[in-house]
């Protein structure tokens, strides 16, 4: 969260955070402390945004668990190559993504 924060706040970058096979109580909790430090912006502002994130679910096969990173990767490389922006992507847990 805060390596996140950093890149949108101090240097103006996007971050993607991809969660795999991640606990739907703990994407819930990242989305609101990205909401509540501003990270994210909801309503009409929500184009200021600085950061998406994509998540699969723990119960996920694996197959979809790998889509999940790939996916991630996609969204990341639009920010880049559309949008100009210099891209933080942070996979967790990229031992889940291997599996």
């Amino acid at each position: 969260m805060e390596l996140i924060n950093n890149v949108a706040k101090a240097h103006g970058g996007f971050s993607v955070f991809t969660g795999v096979g991640e606990r739907t109580h703990e994407g819930n909790d990242l989305y609101r402390e990205m909401i509540e430090s501003g990270v994210i912006k909801l309503g009409d502002k929500q184009a200021e945004s600085k950061c998406a994130l994509v998540y699969g679910q723990m119960n996920d096969p694996p197959g979809a668990r790998a889509r999940v990173g790939l996916a991630g990767l996609t969204v990341g490389e639009h920010f880049r190559d559309a949008e100009g922006q210099d891209v933080l992507l942070f996979i967790d847990n990229i031992f889940r993504f291997t599996q």
